[in-house]
């Protein structure tokens, strides 16, 4: 069963990368006026915005937002 989801998720990632990128690891955005704020392990970047990303959505703010590592 992992092996199946692994697989549909590769397929899937690989259909993504036409117009965006796919970034791999632990990122954060900055927490919201609401105390909320997004994390994820996958990101899927738009190529326009890919220059932008690593300054809003990065490991630090996960740090600053009291995630452990």
């Amino acid at each position: 069963m992992k092996l199946i989801i692994l697989i549909t998720s590769f397929i899937f990632l690989t259909n993504c990368s036409s117009n965006s990128v796919v970034k791999l690891g632990k990122k954060c955005t900055k927490i919201a006026s609401d105390n909320t704020y997004e994390k994820s392990f996958i990101w899927i970047v738009d190529k326009k915005n890919i220059e932008d990303f690593g300054v809003k959505i990065n490991k630090e703010n996960c740090k600053i937002n009291g995630e452990k590592s």
